[in-house]
C-alpha cells in the first residue's frame, strides 16, 4: 500500500504542473486560515456550532472549556482514518493537510471575539467560515473526516447520498446544541449553517455576472450574425426541434456579461418580436472572452 500510494503522488506531482500544484495549496492554506479564523472571531465566543465535528467540539468547549481546534482533530483523525479509502490518495492527501491545518489553527491563532452580539456573531461567522471552506474545497481538499464517511456510507448504502449523510450530522449537532447550550442558540446556529453553505456555493461557482442567453427565432441568422458583430461574442447552434410543430430549427446560444444583455435583448427585439428568450445565470464563464480557462486548478 505505501509503495503504491507513494506512486500516485508521484504521478500526480509529475502530471500536474508546479503552479497549479501551488495554487491548490495556497487555496487550501488561506482557506484554513478564514475558516479558522471565524471561530475564535465569532462562532466560540457566541457558543454558536454550525454542525460537523467542529460543531460538537464547540459544545464541548460551552459544557467543559476544551478547545475546539484539539477536539475537532481529535474527533475527525478516526473518522478520516476510517473513510480515507473511499476517497482518491490525493484528495486524501490534500483533506489529512487541510484537518490538521484548519484544527491547530482554530486553537493557535492569535484573535480576540469581535462579536459578542448573538446575530452579528452568527451572520459574519457564517460568512467568514463559508468563505474559507469554499477556497479549500477549490483546492481539492476537505476539512472533515466526516466527508469521507459519508461517502464511503453511500457506496454501501446508495439510497443514502452524501449531502444526505452531512445533512442529517448537522441537524444532530444543532439538537445536540439545542440540549446543551440553549434553543435560541441551536436556531442561530441554523442560521449559520444557511448562511455558510450560501457562501461556498458562491466561492465554488464564482462570483461572475455573466448569462448565458438562449433564443428561439425565426431570424435566427440575422440575430446570430448581430450578436457576433455587436457584441464581440461567440455565438452557438444548437439542434432543435419544435414539439407542437416538428419544424426543425436551432437555437441560438451566447454567454454575455451582465453589461452586455441589454444589447442581447435589443438586438433580439429589433430581429423578431416574437422571439422566445430566456435567460440564465452562467456562475463561470472560462475561455475565450472571459477568464482563463487554465488560471485554475
Amino acid at each position: 500500500m505505501k509503495s503504491s500510494s507513494r506512486f500516485s503522488l508521484e504521478e500526480h506531482f509529475r502530471k500536474t504542473g508546479r503552479k497549479e500544484i501551488a495554487f491548490s495549496y495556497l487555496q487550501i492554506l488561506l482557506g484554513c486560515l478564514l475558516g479558522a479564523a471565524a471561530y475564535p472571531a465569532f462562532l466560540i465566543p457566541n457558543s454558536i456550532a454550525p454542525g460537523g465535528l467542529t460543531g460538537v467540539a464547540t459544545i464541548l468547549n460551552h459544557l467543559f472549556s476544551w478547545p475546539v481546534g484539539t477536539v475537532s482533530l481529535l474527533l475527525n483523525i478516526p473518522l478520516f482514518l476510517i473513510g480515507y479509502r473511499a476517497m482518491g490518495r490525493i484528495f486524501a492527501f490534500r483533506s489529512l493537510i487541510a484537518t490538521l491545518l484548519f484544527s491547530l489553527l482554530i486553537d493557535l491563532l492569535p484573535i480576540r471575539p469581535v462579536s459578542t452580539d448573538p446575530l452579528l456573531g452568527t451572520l459574519f461567522g457564517g460568512v467568514v467560515l463559508g468563505a474559507g471552506l469554499g477556497l479549500i474545497l477549490r483546492g481539492g481538499a476537505t476539512t472533515g473526516g466526516t466527508d469521507m464517511v459519508a461517502r464511503m456510507v453511500h457506496r454501501r448504502l446508495p439510497f443514502i447520498t452524501v449531502g444526505m449523510f452531512l445533512f442529517i450530522l448537522d441537524c444532530l449537532v444543532v439538537v445536540g446544541a439545542a440540549a446543551a447550550i440553549g434553543t435560541q442558540q441551536a436556531l442561530y446556529a441554523f442560521i449559520s449553517i444557511y448562511v455558510c453553505s450560501k457562501v461556498i456555493d458562491a466561492v465554488m461557482m464564482g462570483f461572475g455576472g455573466n448569462k448565458a442567453c438562449f433564443i428561439m427565432s425565426k431570424a435566427w441568422q440575422q440575430i446570430t450574425n448581430r450578436l457576433m458583430e455587436e457584441t464581440g461574442r461567440g455565438v452557438t447552434h444548437l439542434d432543435a426541434r419544435g414539439a407542437y410543430t416538428g419544424n426543425q430549427q436551432p437555437v441560438v446560444l451566447c454567454v454575455a456579461s451582465r453589461q452586455e444583455i441589454m444589447s442581447v435583448k435589443r438586438i433580439v427585439r429589433e430581429e423578431d418580436e416574437s422571439a422566445f428568450l430566456f435567460i440564465t445565470d452562467a456562475h463561470e464563464a472560462l475561455g475565450e472572452g472571459f477568464s482563463r480557462l487554465d488560471a485554475e486548478d
